[in-house]
């Protein structure tokens, strides 16, 4: 099993719901990334996704488009996020990193040298937003000879078509968005999800996280009521831009600790 796949064995195991938190890398600058990544583990968390800086992320609301901006003004490009990937393994073997972004930096890299490069850096999945099923067959399946998972999103307007569509080639988890737009501009609809995760599950035999409009403790644990796991970016971002960079890890281990204690309740 991929480490992806044994995180979330592991959960139903235990019978607890997935902590997802994302983070830009690169924001606020490149040196605290990895510490971020140390923190949100020590916080609860059961896997990171970790964005990839892009100039034009179309899925992203305003906050992670500043961190994705200022990530690149510190000059944080994919192989730099790759090196980082690389650093966290030194310390973590266990903990399931997906890299989050936009298929531009991956065509210019070369669909093989990227897959080589993400695997020697212990990178588990990824999730590239504007790459749609019919679109990604061939980096699935290199992804998959690499024994690591092409997570794909579903949303409120997803057809059955394209459900049973993403359901053939995604592995790990998918990826549930719960509300039409961009990601940090309004609050998760748990009555919306309620009806629309068993809609995936019709077709989708790996587990479904939430994301999108989750903003506390108590959205995250109402949304885990009826999905796997929980996803939460915005908020976390939010939260670094409002915190100075000596207190950020700490600022952040403590708000992912009072999410993951409320889903364990």
């Amino acid at each position: 099993m991929t480490r992806i796949q044994t995180c979330f064995a592991r959960l139903a195991e235990q019978k607890k719901k997935g902590l997802i938190p994302f983070i830009t890398a690169g924001f606020p600058n490149a040196e605290l990334t990895v510490p971020l990544m140390q923190g949100l583990v020590e916080g609860g968390a059961d896997l990171i996704e970790l964005g990839i800086p892009f100039s034009d992320p179309m899925a992203d609301g305003p906050v992670i488009q500043r961190a994705s901006e200022q990530a690149l003004r510190n000059g944080v490009r994919l192989l730099d996020v790759l090196a980082m990937v690389a650093d966290f393994r030194r310390s973590n073997q266990e903990t399931p990193v997906v890299l989050m972004g936009y298929a531009n930096p991956i065509e210019r890299m070369g669909l093989d040298a990227f897959v080589a490069a993400a695997k020697a850096a212990g990178v588990d999945g990824v999730l590239v937003v504007d790459y749609p099923p019919e679109e990604c067959v061939e980096l699935a399946a290199k992804m998959r000879v690499a024994q690591m998972d092409t997570i794909f999103l579903l949303a409120p307007t997803s057809t059955e078509e394209r459900i049973r569509e993403v359901a053939e080639i995604a592995s790990g988890y998918i990826y549930c968005v719960a509300l039409k737009g961009v990601t940090g501009t309004s609050a998760a609809d748990s009555d919306v999800v309620g009806q629309l995760v068993p809609r995936i599950k019709e077709y989708v035999k790996v587990p479904v996280g939430v994301g999108f409009g989750i903003r506390d403790a108590q959205a995250a644990r109402a949304i885990a009521e009826v999905s796997d796991a929980v996803v939460i970016g915005s908020r976390i971002i939010q939260e670094l831009e409002n915190t100075v960079h000596e207190n950020a890890v700490s600022a952040v281990k403590k708000f992912i600790s009072g999410v993951r204690t409320a889903l364990d309740e």
